[in-house]
């Protein structure tokens, strides 16, 4: 299953999986590149010399291509100036306009991938020097650009960048999915959710659990975990903070319930409530009250495995759907 991302990007296979801040690293990277996908780091927050320390440790688990996702909400010209210099091949920006590091980027060598929430954003990316845009759906977990599902964004952005390749997002997390992607025009799958359920993401066991449990219905599009990242849209699985919020009447920040109280420790300090922080496996206490991003993919999510092995999964069911389509002898509704 080889589209024009593959061709650009230099890999396999049409999947890309999403740098889910906290939970991506090296390990989850690797595996993924490896199996012929496209692995992703999240370091948009890293001192310099972590950056660099991120990068070559993932290089150490593979010689396939990967990439690095910078959140252009904060300056980051500098992390920018590391990934180069580490010679890392994909940069992907999110949150923000690419235009003023997309030159810069390619001078150092990298392809640069984009996310976008609309057409119209599409185009400006493009416009910008983008080479590959990922049209994030309001399906997806983790922060979230746009409030556009991803089923009628997808085609609106393929039909306003074509021959651009684009990354479909949002709600993907099995084989079905990617199959729809392709159908609607993309040239691939930028998975997050189902990634997290691989014993190489960086996860709080009680996080996985309370993930493989969730059924389609149980995410919620918020503001309420802006702790670190305020005015910023994202989707977690529901629980007892929301709840408590919501039943309170969903107060403005500063008249929250348990507002300030530490839920978690953790080696680098205290999960606060309301937090933008991701639970990770060192954590100890309520894990629960925690920001638990995912995706309304999420009931597709039902068991753990190797990242390479979800890989060769979706890949090998999104064929066999195709094919399936393919053998129609008659209307599927006649």
């Amino acid at each position: 299953m080889r589209t024009a991302l593959c061709d650009l990007l230099g890999i396999e296979l049409p999947i890309v999986q999403a740098p889910m801040g906290g939970a991506a690293n090296p390990a989850l990277a690797a595996a993924v590149s490896n199996a012929g996908g496209l692995g992703m780091l999240a370091l948009s927050w890293h001192p310099l010399e972590a950056v660099r320390g991120e990068i070559r440790a993932t290089r150490a688990l593979t010689e396939k291509p990967f990439g690095v996702n910078l959140v252009l909400e904060w300056p980051q010209a500098e992390r920018l100036a590391v990934c180069l210099e580490e010679g890392v091949p994909v940069i992907s920006f999110f949150w923000g306009d690419p235009a003023p590091l997309t030159a810069s980027a390619h001078a150092g060598g990298a392809k640069v991938m984009c996310t976008v929430a609309s057409a119209e954003q599409a185009r400006h990316a493009v416009a910008a020097g983008v080479d590959v845009v990922v049209a994030q759906g309001w399906e997806a977990g983790g922060h979230v650009l746009g409030e556009v599902a991803t089923l009628p964004l997808v085609p609106a952005v393929v039909d306003a960048v074509k021959p651009t390749p684009v990354v479909a997002a949002g709600g993907i997390a099995d084989g079905r999915g990617l199959a729809a992607a392709l159908a609607l025009g993309a040239a691939g799958a930028w998975i997050g959710t189902r990634f997290l359920a691989t014993p190489e993401a960086g996860i709080h066991p009680d996080y996985r659990a309370r993930l493989l449990a969730a059924a389609e219905t149980a995410t919620v599009h918020t503001s309420l975990f802006d702790g670190g990242w305020p005015n910023a849209p994202h989707r977690v699985l529901r629980n007892s903070t929301y709840d408590a919020w919501a039943a309170a009447g969903r107060p403005a920040s500063g008249e929250r319930p348990g507002e300030g109280e530490v839920l978690a420790s953790t080696a680098r300090g205290g999960i606060r409530r309301y937090a933008s922080a991701t639970p990770g496996p060192d954590a100890e206490g309520d894990i629960e009250a925690a920001s638990l991003w995912a995706g309304q993919g999420a009931a597709q999510v039902k068991t753990t495995k190797p990242a390479a092995e979800i890989v060769r999964e979706i890949v090998a069911d999104a064929e066999r759907v195709v094919a399936g389509l393919a053998g129609r002898t008659e209307p599927a509704c006649a």
